[in-house]
């Protein structure tokens, strides 16, 4: 069974959801995990999203904002 890390965590579940969706549009395996209980401020429960080890890095990468050239 591969070995999973939290690479982000979100106040809401849809954020992370985006994230999971981005992910595997590049074929990374990811999971969303609910950590908080019922509703923040309306916009759902909080959860973090999670990686196996060996993507860490490469999924990092995808989510970073882009750098900007001065």
């Amino acid at each position: 069974m591969p070995s999973y890390i939290t690479l982000k965590t979100t106040k809401a579940r849809w954020e992370a959801e985006l994230m999971q969706q981005m992910l595997a549009a590049h074929d990374i395996p990811s999971r969303v995990i609910d950590i908080g209980v019922g509703i923040y401020f309306g916009q759902g429960s909080q959860a973090a999203l999670q990686v196996r080890a060996q993507d860490q890095w490469t999924a990092l990468l995808l989510l970073s904002p882009p750098e900007e050239d001065d």
